[in-house]
């Protein structure tokens, strides 16, 4: 148990399946009480049903949180359920390839589905946040919000310039919302993940399986981690042990984002 999570209110976006999941189940271990949000609704109903012999609490939202009226309702059931809300985990993403000539749509919909929804939610949970807590000490954290990013927002793969930029935008706004809620005591921090084994790297690596040693091979630490490594990540974040951290994005990549990719000489 941490104390100084057990008790809280934490919302997990993308719970349904593979890292969201994984994040949703380690502040339940920890004693939160945890709102899985997903459009998955049967997945998200099992999952937890089968958190429910866990330490904290547990309930599902099942909906489209592209959409404004969602992300009110999401909003209003976790308040329904636990009274508050302490801790939001935006881990709902996507990643999609296209084609660098024409990908007009798919650019679209990953900025929104990547930037606009998590800003959105951060909004709402930040105002929330606020209004549960007006007699805030000067040194008070009063709530914790964490992105799921990627390293791929600082690489250049054309074929990935969709999500790149996408995920650049997010840590851009991670960074920016740090400053802008950081008179009231909400701290805003992000993890740019890599190498990680999410459901989309699974697929991947299902369609092509020379893609895992191509990975451990650029990953310094030699393997493909957990999606664990960023619940842990997650959790440390929202934790008073963070409690002088904000504006910072957090590479989990076993050490992938320090390669140069080409093995010549840079002079």
């Amino acid at each position: 148990m941490d104390p100084t999570i057990a008790g809280k209110t934490v919302i997990v976006t993308g719970a349904a399946h593979g890292i969201g999941l994984a994040i949703a189940r380690r502040f339940v271990e920890l004693e939160a009480n945890v709102v899985l949000a997903d459009m998955d609704e049967e997945k998200l109903d099992a999952e937890v049903e089968a958190l429910q012999n866990g330490r904290g609490k547990a309930t599902a939202f099942s909906g489209n949180l592209r959409e404004k009226l969602t992300v009110n309702n999401l909003l209003a059931t976790t308040i329904d359920s636990f009274d508050r809300v302490d801790v939001l985990v935006n881990a709902s993403r996507q990643v999609l390839t296209s084609d660098p000539l024409d990908d007009e749509e798919v650019f679209e919909q990953l900025m929104h589905q990547n930037v606009t929804v998590n800003m959105r939610l951060a909004q709402a949970v930040a105002k929330r946040m606020i209004q549960q807590t007006p007699k805030r000490e000067p040194d008070e954290s009063i709530g914790a919000i964490v992105n799921l990013s990627s390293i791929a927002s600082t690489r250049t793969r054309p074929e990935l310039l969709a999500y790149s930029v996408s995920t650049a935008a997010l840590d851009q706004l991670t960074r920016s919302l740090a400053v802008a809620f950081a008179p009231h005591g909400i701290r805003v921090n992000g993890i740019a993940m890599g190498s990680l084994m999410s459901a989309s790297l699974r697929q991947s690596l299902r369609d092509n399986p020379d893609l895992h040693d191509k990975i451990v091979a650029a990953t310094p630490l030699g393997h493909i981690g957990e999606a664990d490594e960023a619940a842990d990540a997650a959790a440390f974040l929202a934790s008073c042990k963070a409690h002088f951290i904000t504006g910072q994005i957090l590479a989990v990549d076993g050490g992938r984002s320090l390669l140069d990719p080409v093995d010549i000489p840079a002079h």
